[in-house]
């Protein structure tokens, strides 16, 4: 039984809700509906561009990322032939008999 009076109550309340907007709107239907036809257009264009500021920075980033990691690519590879030289110089500056127990 609450039940049926809760949704009694409830559309009531929708038409009463939906009198007065009638009544009391601003402006006319016409208007209002320009008005909501202009402030879609608005809120179109603002997404439109802002989805182009954050592709924009997205490319900014990514072309970012790709320059420290070729950086970050030649560190490593200056560092492994610095050990590699390293090495080489470790091994020819060692007696001879050294070298010849160690290859064996």
């Amino acid at each position: 039984m609450g039940e049926d009076k809760r949704i009694s109550y409830f559309l009531l309340g929708l038409g009463v809700g939906v009198a007065a907007g009638i009544l009391l709107a601003p402006k006319s239907g016409r208007e209002t509906r320009d008005l909501l036809r202009s402030k879609a257009d608005e809120g179109k264009d603002y997404l439109r561009r802002r989805s182009e500021e954050v592709k924009e920075s997205a490319e900014e980033l990514l072309e970012r990322g790709r320059a420290a990691l070729v950086r970050q690519k030649e560190q490593l590879a200056a560092a492994v032939d610095a050990g590699k030289q390293a090495y080489r110089e470790a091994v020819a500056g060692k007696p001879a008999a050294e070298t010849s127990a160690e290859g064996v």
